[in-house]
């Protein structure tokens, strides 16, 4: 997802270099992009407040009935929950920026 939405970017932001940019079409198709990033941008933060929520329970669970099996299970959500708050954060800033370069577009085109 990194590579498809940093080549996305790249690609619109060349389109607003170039002077002979079809600029309505290059709007609905960042609009449109805008919308799959909202929507994969969502995903993941439902998955990371799952392993949140998941992470918690089971140490409240190994701190409560003292099994060491538990403890790994926090460690093995943790090691997960990791990634995915980092993936998210690219994907909340991701789509921050293509906010950004939508207004741009919007101002060109109102020139």
């Amino acid at each position: 997802m990194r590579k498809y939405f940093t080549e996305f970017t790249k690609y619109i932001l060349e389109q607003l270099e170039n002077e002979n940019a079809d600029l309505p079409l290059l709007r609905e198709e960042l609009l449109l992009k805008i919308s799959f990033m909202q929507h994969e941008r969502f995903i993941h933060l439902i998955v990371t407040v799952l392993f949140a929520i998941l992470l918690f329970l089971s140490l409240i669970i190994f701190f409560v009935s003292q099994i060491s099996g538990f403890l790994i299970v926090c460690l093995l959500m943790l090691a997960l929950l990791i990634p995915y708050i980092s993936h998210y954060f690219f994907l909340e800033n991701g789509v921050q920026k293509l906010y950004s370069v939508y207004d741009r577009l919007n101002s060109m085109m109102n020139k």
